[in-house]
């Protein structure tokens, strides 16, 4: 085999962009060095995948900001296995708040009309996909999903939603949140299928459904974005008690009638939403409906994480949201993304991430709701679509490149105790065929000298430099494995616009609002 190690570096302020570094020689003595130890036999969780969300914003990016060249050699860097190896996409059931166009549902009614029990007038768009004249899912969304799977068919869709349909909750309105009408009727008699509780979980199956007509198979779903957050945009408010209770006894059902593989998550909101155990109000029985808990880290106490992840067996833990700010500085962007979610979470049971926006342009937008200052795994320039890639590509371009789909967290010596505090974070896993990855990430602005080595091999330590708020990462080529080593494609130069990010009342964790 030609490559047996490949090892690449990254600092905080991308000076190095994963650059390749030579193979560490192999000395008897850590000579002063912190060291790590990667034993594994102490085999933790599976490896399910990474990617980012395609809304609508960064979908009309793709299409009306970027030439079809510039587009497909973007997705192809991004999603393709022998590149950067993005395996995960997140998107929204209807609109959110990333969005080029206005506010909509999948049961927007005409005028006189207050009910829709039977969801006839469902819809995810009119027109061909992409086609100038189409409209809703159908001008952005899934001509880009189409391309991705072109390139890479067995990538995950999780899909969550924003707002029920404006007649379906308390308020009447769409944008705003608002209570769905839970246990109110919508139907024509007193039959569980005439609720809206019931009409609302065959909104899912019909989404799913319409998805599949254009060859895009849903994964998973979420049953609501930030359940707790009470936003200017499209939002439905529900209690963690209430959530348990429809899944259960709604959409679950109405999922294994129809789609029984699709996988159905809770929570997907920040780590507040985790203040209480969810074994307090779920019983074991009824987890067994969900694959575990979704989570965003916008707001909370790291420690609510084990309120979420460690009540039931079985379950999984995924990160389906967060982001970075376009003014964020080098060490606050890598404690969050290297950090925190790239090293604290995954130590702590996490089996995939799907940031926030996969793009957003040189402003942060485009942005129906009107919020500024963030910023994409990559950002777009929208008048000539070259492209520019963030902390955040390098994060999920760690994982995507060198950790294999089924790949095993096993043990590796970490002093990061919170994702920003404590000293060197180590992860490691071990491939499917046998290989080993070791990400080494320094939280500190001075270089931290490592030393790792592999148990059962002995006194064999391999001396690396960490940069400032970066990272190492060496991966090891199991039996017959080919190790990925391309590269990150150099940017392309324009110029990035700062805008305010003003808080108010539901701001996430002093950064701005839960987006």
């Amino acid at each position: 085999m030609a490559n047996t190690e490949f090892w690449t570096v990254t600092s905080g302020d991308l000076a190095q962009r994963r650059d390749h570094l030579a193979t560490p020689a192999v000395s008897s003595s850590a000579d002063g060095a912190q060291k790590v130890i990667v034993d594994p036999s102490e085999q933790f969780q599976l490896w399910e995948g990474q990617g980012a969300a395609i809304t609508d914003s960064t979908a009309s990016l793709l299409m009306h900001s970027m030439s079809a060249e510039q587009r497909h050699n973007l997705l192809e860097e991004l999603f393709s296995p022998d590149q950067a190896g993005f395996s995960a996409v997140r998107i929204s059931i209807g609109t959110c708040d990333f969005v080029s166009q206005k506010y909509y549902s999948y049961d927007d009614l005409p005028e006189g009309v207050s009910s829709d029990g039977q969801l006839q007038y469902f819809s995810i768009g009119t027109g061909k996909p992409g086609a100038p004249d189409a409209t809703k899912d159908l001008k952005n969304i899934i001509p880009v999903l189409q391309e991705i799977l072109s390139i890479n068919p067995a990538v995950k869709v999780m899909a969550s939603p924003w707002s029920a349909p404006a007649w379906m909750k308390t308020t009447g309105k769409f944008a705003g949140s608002g209570s769905l009408r839970l246990g109110e009727y919508c139907g024509n008699g007193y039959r569980p299928q005439d609720t809206i509780d019931y009409c609302y979980a065959q909104y899912f199956v019909k989404f799913i459904a319409a998805y599949a007509s254009y060859g895009i198979p849903i994964h998973s779903v979420t049953l609501q974005n930030e359940p707790s957050n009470t936003p200017g945009w499209p939002m439905t408010f529900w209690k963690p008690e209430q959530l348990v209770r429809w899944g259960v006894d709604y959409l679950r059902p109405a999922l294994d009638r129809s789609f029984p593989q699709v996988e159905m998550w809770f929570g997907d909101d920040s780590l507040r939403f985790y203040q209480r155990p969810v074994s307090e109000y779920m019983t074991p029985v009824e987890a067994r409906c969900f694959a575990g808990a979704a989570i965003h880290t916008y707001s909370g106490l790291p420690q609510w994480v084990h309120n979420a992840a460690r009540q039931f067996p079985g379950w999984k833990l995924a990160m389906t949201e967060r982001r970075c700010m376009l003014d964020d500085s080098v060490d606050e962007a890598s404690h969050v993304m290297f950090g925190e979610i790239g090293t604290w979470l995954v130590n702590n049971g996490e089996n995939g991430i799907i940031l926030w926006n996969l793009a957003l342009d040189e402003k942060g937008f485009p942005s129906y709701a009107g919020t500024m200052g963030r910023r994409g795994v990559v950002t777009i320039d929208s008048s000539t679509g070259k492209v520019k890639r963030n902390l955040e590509y390098f994060m999920l371009r760690n994982y995507g490149q060198d950790v294999p789909l089924g790949s095993r967290r096993v043990f590796a010596t970490n002093r990061l105790i919170d994702g920003r505090h404590g000293g060197l974070g180590t992860t490691a896993f071990l491939t499917p065929k046998g290989g080993l990855y070791v990400q080494l990430y320094n939280p500190t602005d001075t270089p931290i000298e490592a030393a790792v080595a592999v148990a059962g091999e002995g006194a064999r330590w391999q001396k690396v430099s960490v940069p400032a708020y970066g990272t190492v990462t060496m991966r090891r080529a199991g039996e017959n494995e080919e190790l990925n080593t391309t590269g990150a494609p150099a940017d392309d130069e324009f110029k990035i616009t700062y805008t305010p990010h003003p808080a108010d009342d539901h701001d996430e964790g002093g950064a701005g609002q839960s987006l």
